[in-house]
């Protein structure tokens, strides 16, 4: 029996309409693809930015160095990480206290496995954490101790503001100073820097930081020849970037 015209017709339409399995496997395809590239570590367009590595890092390793009150050198894995204490700022070197506070990082610190809890990384390239050591939290116990003041422009913590309190009420470490000698090291830095910008023969002395180098040529000087290797953090031979950047 024959089919009449619009019978045929009608078959036709819906044989065009139906999926062939050809198109139904590139649905399938596309229907994978978000899963597929995600697999591939892609992140979607509304993905929200990782986090810092800074914001959850924590370091193991041991101290091999000490460098004044409130920085140390760790050694990780072989490499040596420079470790400046958060939160806190201990006197410099040539200030009143300043080898007593060295002294005192290096009793609590030194050939001991330390773990680091990361913050931040300074201008300098440091690595800015809190430090702990046999259950000690290392940069409370430095102003407990009053051997370093509380760094409040980096710190808004009122434990470690009421640590120097009770290190200044019971005049512990630096606080059994006379008051004209107990100048915060911050302070000391900048109004110490014009006298040592004053010109004069350079001579090997007891800094290593390059906040008190005063220009390119003293942080050159104090690296090739005093061997003040802290200068030189990333180690291509050119100390202080800041300093030193116009004078590649």
């Amino acid at each position: 029996m024959l089919s009449s015209p619009r019978l045929a017709g009608n078959a036709v339409s819906r044989r065009r309409h139906q999926p062939t399995r050809t198109g139904i496997r590139i649905l399938s395809l596309l229907a994978l693809a978000p899963v597929f590239f995600a697999a591939r570590g892609c992140p979607a367009a509304t993905d929200h930015p990782p986090e810092s590595d800074t914001e959850t890092r924590t370091l193991h390793g041991r101290v091999v160095g000490v460098t004044d009150g409130d920085t140390l050198t760790l050694l990780v894995d072989r490499e040596q990480v420079r470790i400046r204490l958060a939160q806190i700022d201990a006197p410099e070197p040539d200030q009143p206290h300043g080898k007593n506070s060295k002294a005192a990082l290096s009793a609590l610190a030194f050939q001991k496995k330390a773990r680091v809890e990361v913050v931040d990384v300074d201008r300098y390239g440091r690595t800015v954490g809190e430090i702990f050591i046999d259950g000690i939290d290392v940069n409370r116990e430095m102003v407990r101790e009053g051997h370093a003041w509380a760094y409040t422009k980096y710190s808004h913590s009122t434990e470690i503001v009421a640590l120097e309190n009770g290190a200044r009420a019971e005049k512990r470490g630096l606080w059994a100073l006379p008051e004209s000698e107990r100048e915060p090291p911050w302070v000391w830095r900048h109004t110490l820097r014009p006298a040592r910008s004053a010109p004069g023969p350079l001579a090997c002395g007891t800094r290593s930081y390059c906040s008190e180098m005063a220009s390119c040529e003293e942080a050159r000087f104090y690296l090739e020849q005093c061997g003040v290797g802290t200068l030189d953090g990333d180690g291509d031979g050119i100390p202080c970037e800041a300093l030193c950047a116009t004078t590649r």
